[in-house]
């Protein structure tokens, strides 16, 4: 067979084939086909503080939620991270279920163990900011604008509170208050005589009020603003309380109470504050001269909502008078009414005498 000569048609197609292939394999970089997908890790609470192991988590809706490792709920709790520092948010609208007996909603801590003040040797701490308070309320209800951040609860008895750490501002003010209440363990028994003494740290204390149902008085010039961090420590050793609360740009705060003898346990101790705030609606009580003597006490730390929809003519330092949209959440959320609460650190010591708490828990879930 005799061999043809290649064309120049055919010389042309071959050139075309090879400059193709050639072409396409220098558009097949290995990087493309290969990429590296990464997934950002989820940040929970307890990846933030790793403390909680010793606590219940009671939710907004009034629900216990246990041991909250690796846990989040979106309306209630759950992380943020600002500029690179990671906050545990506790949020807690106006009106809705609530835990226990109480009238305000609540996202909280409640400790797994109780101690005896008297015995005691345990502590907790906290860095955090309040990032909102109700929007609404009644001005000359005490408690309106109001969210506590850090308690002591007695389980036992009355179940009543010798600490509770306030946070409150008004609306139009730039600052807010931090104060603290000492409430009685009332003698005898009718709890309803019972009543708080309260201890400004900055800014007023708790009976500063309106004169009117929207006319609020004058702004703190010591306050803390809504998003300004500042710590509380409190220590409780061989029957009494120890408080130190610190914030950049503010005094250092310090204070004891005795917690296992009253320093109320007679009509002529009621101080001057108690008798214009509680004395006029009939809670004139005196104190167990032991206090907390022989009651388990535990710790509680979050965002306790103390504003409410009930009505002030219930109890005008309690009952607030606020919008609670028939407890829908997210339209509370939507219009500012509820407490929000971020957490930066905190921590909790145990002393080996504590015991299980489990019975408040029974009792209040």
């Amino acid at each position: 067979m005799t061999k043809q000569p290649i064309t120049a048609l055919a010389t042309c197609v071959l050139l075309s084939i090879f400059t193709t292939l050639n072409s396409c394999k220098k558009e097949t970089k290995p990087a493309e086909t290969a990429k590296e997908v990464t997934t950002e890790k989820k940040v929970y609470a307890s990846d933030v503080i790793p403390f909680f192991d010793d606590w219940k988590l009671i939710l907004g809706d009034g629900s216990n939620a246990g041991i909250a490792n690796n846990f989040e709920n979106k309306d209630f709790f759950y992380t943020v991270n600002e500029n690179n520092t990671n906050w545990v948010v506790f949020k807690a609208p106006n009106g809705g279920d609530t835990h226990g007996t109480s009238n305000n909603t609540r996202t909280e801590l409640a400790q797994i163990k109780k101690w005896y003040p008297k015995t005691a040797n345990d502590k907790l701490t906290a860095t955090l900011k309040v990032m909102n308070v109700s929007a609404t309320g009644d001005a000359r209800v005490a408690a309106t604008h109001a969210v506590v951040v850090g308690q002591i609860h007695s389980a036992d008895a009355f179940e009543n509170e010798p600490l509770k750490i306030f946070y409150k501002k008004f609306p139009g003010h730039t600052k807010g208050s931090v104060f603290w209440h000492y409430e009685i363990n009332t003698a005898g028994d009718d709890n309803s005589k019972r009543w708080d003494y309260s201890s400004a740290v900055w800014g007023n204390d708790f009976s500063v009020v309106g004169t009117e149902e929207n006319t609020y008085p004058e702004e703190p010039k010591d306050g803390i603003a809504l998003g300004e961090e500042f710590s509380y420590e409190v220590v409780v050793k061989d029957g009494m309380m120890h408080l130190t609360f610190t914030s950049e740009g503010h005094e250092t705060k310090t204070f004891t109470k005795n917690l296992i003898a009253s320093e109320y346990a007679t009509k002529a101790d009621i101080p001057e504050q108690t008798k214009k705030l509680f004395v006029p609606i009939g809670q004139d009580g005196v104190e167990r001269k032991e206090a907390y003597t022989g009651e388990g006490c535990f710790f509680k730390l979050g965002a306790y909502n103390q504003t409410n929809g009930k009505s002030p003519e219930v109890n005008k330092n309690w009952c607030s008078g606020a919008e609670t949209h028939n407890g829908d959440i997210q339209k509370q959320y939507a219009d500012g009414n509820y407490a929000e609460v971020w957490f930066k650190t905190a921590s909790i010591s145990v002393s080996d005498a504590a015991v299980s708490n489990e019975e408040y828990f029974s009792k209040n879930d």
